[in-house]
């Protein structure tokens, strides 16, 4: 249903197809030009980073800079929400699956002193999830929580990443090719996830229109 979804606004909806706005404003510039005052809003771009995946890769935006990416945090020895959001991601990735180009899924733990890139290995086949388009990561604390709350903005409660910080979020974070957040959406409610899945349908759309439709380059035999 979510790729069907993905289809049928592609085809139909170009013209008329609410696109996801640019969230998190970080400032508003000021511009005269010949006499005339406007003003330009400047979004926040999340920030390259880099992280091992779980194949014990280091891995960064830059190496998937052609995606929109569906970005979420986790731990593997969670047993409450957790669960619920890799099954629900693992639903968009099967969406995308024959057209793993299209988006990349970031799955970073909050948890990687624990989280090896092995332990991310074994939950990886636990969910049958394949690295292609979708990165399981590890790395330092300090700079997985940073980027939770100064880049994802998922968090609004402060702390340093130390031993007694801990982070636990339902929200997936949709962000564009060009690194803009675009969307964020209740990882344990399936309904968001299918507004998510369409939305990312959308942005797909409003990059590429000068390219030939999504029905013709999904299927075309190039």
């Amino acid at each position: 249903m979510p790729l069907a979804g993905y289809l049928i606004v592609d085809h139909y909806g170009k013209n008329v197809v609410h696109v996801p706005p640019y969230l998190i404003a970080e400032r508003v510039d000021t511009i005269v030009k010949d006499g005339k005052t406007t003003y330009d809003t400047v979004y926040h771009q999340v920030k390259d980073f880099t992280l091992t995946n779980q194949l014990g890769e280091k891995v960064s935006l830059y190496d998937i800079k052609n995606r929109i990416v569906v970005v979420d945090f986790f731990f593997t020895s969670c047993p409450t929400i957790c669960p619920t959001l890799t099954r629900n991601l693992k639903m968009v990735q099967e969406a995308y699956n024959k057209h793993d180009t299209l988006i990349q899924i970031l799955s970073l733990t909050v948890d990687p002193e624990r989280d090896t890139a092995q332990k991310l290995k074994a939950y990886a086949d636990k969910y049958s999830i394949d690295p292609k388009n979708w990165w399981l990561l590890t790395g330092d604390k300090k700079e997985i929580y940073d980027l939770a709350r100064y880049e994802f903005f998922v968090n609004a409660v402060q702390g340093d990443g130390g031993p007694d910080d801990f982070i636990h979020t339902e929200k997936f974070v949709v962000i564009d090719k060009d690194r803009y957040i675009r969307g964020y959406y209740n990882g344990l409610d399936t309904n968001d996830v299918r507004r998510m899945v369409n939305d990312i349908a959308v942005l797909h759309i409003a990059k590429d229109k000068k390219k030939p439709g999504l029905l013709k380059r999904l299927f075309s035999k190039n």
